[in-house]
C-alpha cells in the first residue's frame, strides 16, 4: 500500500462494517483496508504501516481489546478507535491509557469518526 495517505485497517466480524467504513475513510482522506477478524489482521504483511487501527470490541475468537494488548505485547504503538454496537460502559480507564483515541458506539456519526481519526493520526 503505496498511496502515501495514512493507513487505517478496519477489524470488525460485522460484514456490512467491513464493506462501508473503509469507503468512507477512503473520502475522508485515508488509505483502508478491512479484515474479518484479529488473527486476519495479525497476519497483514504490512501491519507496521498501520497508522490506526478502527477496531470492533465484541467478535468471535480474539476480541477487539485482546487484539489491542497483543499488538502492545509485540511492540506496536497503533492507535485505535474502538466500535461497539453495546450500549452501556463503555473502556476500562487502563485501556484509554494505552494508546486507545476513543470509542464509537453504532451507530456513529461521520463527524465523530473524523474526529477520532484527527485524534490518532497526528
Amino acid at each position: 500500500m503505496t498511496s502515501g495517505l495514512p493507513l487505517v485497517a478496519v477489524v470488525d466480524d460485522d460484514e456490512s462494517m467491513r464493506e462501508s467504513l473503509p469507503d468512507l475513510l477512503r473520502e475522508l482522506g485515508y488509505s483502508a483496508k478491512a479484515f474479518a477478524s484479529a488473527e486476519e489482521f495479525l497476519a497483514f504483511e504490512e501491519i507496521a504501516q498501520t497508522q490506526c487501527l478502527v477496531l470492533d470490541i465484541s467478535m468471535p475468537g480474539m476480541s477487539g481489546p485482546e487484539l489491542h494488548r497483543n499488538l502492545i505485547d509485540r511492540g506496536y504503538q497503533i492507535p485505535v478507535i474502538f466500535i461497539t454496537a453495546l450500549s452501556g460502559p463503555r473502556l476500562p480507564p487502563i485501556l484509554q491509557e494505552e494508546g486507545v483515541v476513543a470509542c464509537l458506539t453504532k451507530p456513529f456519526s461521520e463527524q465523530d469518526l473524523r474526529q477520532a481519526l484527527i485524534a490518532a493520526i497526528r
